[in-house]
């Protein structure tokens, strides 16, 4: 895929970074304008696995129906059957044992289960069908910063250093935010301090096999889906794990867990430290018995949520996780592509067309600094606190589940891909909804910590099942939600009290501190 060098090194967009989100921004800006000069540099020379396997709702719209990658995730990728969390206490002896949160059935709007480096290889292909110039391996260094001009990027290709002139600059380096730590942009979200664990696997038990059928008959009787190919969370105080399968037989499985609520184990390999810490939990130690990491794919992150304080100039934009992260819980992460990737690029065409860019790249770099700020208060922000009690997570589940299929994943579906460019909670419509979902989110949080202190937490983790019929973008759909609000009510009533004037207690979690930016 490698493109012969010539003389001249100048483009009209320059990205770097060339898995999912610059693969896409190029596809994007070649199918509006196939005359464009597209140069993507991309620094690996086979893309590696990575985290972010699995999509939600929004992002399958954009793979499927924006990109066009529908028959390929049918072919080549797995079919996702929604979110499943497992609750324990010290009671729980066995998988059966443990309270059970998830779909009764299979899943009504597409997601998928993808393996990162397949999904990546494929859309730069097709990027490259479309006309994109691939520069591979090569590695970007300083990004000269231009408005309205030349924009300069150092580049080290086949062991030569050129440079590289574009009118644009896309940067799509993922969690290496290229720009935005050159540029002084970097922010690390102080007030989610989280750390991340994971590798991949063989030998995990099939959730819909014989095997666990036989064992616990009325567990396998309970739900009419497939388990196997949800997205399977365990929880517990401070922490949550998935286990994703992927296309072959492989399993993602990694740990998530906020440094101030637990600490993780500091002896031995890490990727005995990950599976011991598994087995701790009566369904890992059910479904990871067996299970062995891949050597060489056991892997450590520290401190994930990050942003930038700046998403766009005249001359650049940032996509994808090089722009911000905040945690990898209801996978957002390519979400976060797609909204990106579609604005990013609005404003690349738009200066193509001779438009006024001033007020667009401010409307920009204000909605997306919105939209992470209301997002984090609304859903993150003292979350790890309660989530692994199947009291309160059960209810926060349906009504986060609820709001997002109605007020998120619902809008391109309905109107269109244009609504790709208003991210969450960036319309005058969505203000009263971040501001209800960021009150039931900091209750949840102050009766768990209220719940420690009576030793109540998670007192409902062991023999309950709570299988939901599935959401669809039908009026029906809020139903749940409002059923959801009357069983909160009702915890207020019984215990909510006991924290209604606690504020002076309020929990590190909840001390946000100013960085993050500001939702104006």
């Amino acid at each position: 895929m490698n493109a012969a060098l010539g003389d001249e090194k100048s483009y009209d967009v320059a990205i770097v970074g060339g898995a999912l989100a610059g693969a896409a921004a190029a596809i994007l800006l070649l199918r509006e304008q196939p005359k464009l000069r597209v140069v993507i540099l991309e620094k690996s020379s086979a893309f590696g696995r990575r985290v972010g396997e699995a999509t939600v709702e929004i992002s399958a719209y954009f793979l499927c129906r924006v990109l066009g990658l529908t028959q390929y995730l049918n072919e080549a990728q797995l079919v996702k059957q929604g979110m499943r969390f497992w609750f324990s206490n010290p009671g729980c002896q066995t998988l059966a044992d443990c309270s059970e949160l998830g779909g009764k059935y299979l899943s009504r709007v597409p997601s998928f289960q993808v393996d990162r480096a397949a999904l990546d290889e494929e859309v730069l292909r097709r990027a490259k069908e479309l006309g994109a110039e691939i520069w591979r391996p090569a590695s970007a260094g300083k990004i000269e910063l231009n408005p309205g001009g030349g924009q300069k990027i150092e580049v080290r290709f086949q062991d030569q250093k050129k440079t590289i002139s574009s009118r644009w600059v896309v940067d799509a380096s993922g969690g290496a935010a290229l720009l935005a730590r050159q540029e002084g942009w970097f922010r690390p979200n102080q007030a989610h301090p989280t750390t991340a664990v994971w590798a991949r696997w063989t030998g995990v038990k099939d959730w819909d096999g014989v095997e666990l059928a036989k064992k616990f008959p009325d567990w396998a009787m309970a739900c009419h889906g497939i388990r196997t190919t949800a997205t399977n969370h365990l929880v517990g105080h401070g922490w949550w794990a998935w286990l994703i399968p992927l296309k072959g037989g492989d399993v993602s499985v990694g740990v998530v867990f906020d440094q101030r609520l637990m600490d993780w184990p500091a002896e031995g390999p890490l990727g005995d430290r990950l599976k011991n810490f598994l087995l701790q939990h009566p369904v890992g130690r059910e479904i990871m018995a067996d299970a062995q990491w891949r050597e060489g794919d056991v892997h450590w992150r520290k401190n994930l949520p990050f942003f930038s304080t700046t998403f766009a100039g005249d001359g650049f934009a940032l996509v994808g996780d090089a722009a911000a992260f905040l945690d990898p819980f209801y996978s957002p992460g390519l979400d976060g592509v797609s909204f990106t990737c579609w604005s990013a690029t609005r404003l690349i065409l738009a200066q193509q067309r001779g438009e006024e860019l001033a007020p667009l790249i401010a409307k920009h770099n204000r909605d997306f600094a919105r939209s992470y700020r209301c997002w984090f208060e609304a859903i993150y922000l003292g979350k790890y606190e309660y989530l692994g009690d199947y009291e309160l997570m059960r209810i926060a589940f349906q009504l986060d589940l609820g709001l997002y299929y109605l007020g998120i994943a619902s809008q391109p579906f309905k109107r269109g891909v244009n609504a790709l460019a208003e991210p969450p909670f960036t319309t005058r419509s969505s203000v009263p909804v971040f501001y209800f979902m960021r009150l039931y989110n900091r209750r949840f949080a102050q009766m768990a910590r209220a719940r420690r202190r009576r030793n109540k937490w998670g007192r409902r983790n062991m023999g309950r099942r709570f299988l939901i019929p599935g959401f669809t973008f039908s009026a029906k759909s809020s139903l749940p939600i409002v059923k959801a609000i009357f069983a909160w009510g009702w915890l207020e009533l019984t215990e909510g009290w006991r924290s209604w004037f606690a504020a002076a207690a309020k929990s590190q979690a909840e001390r946000q501190p100013a960085a993050i930016p500001a939702a104006r």
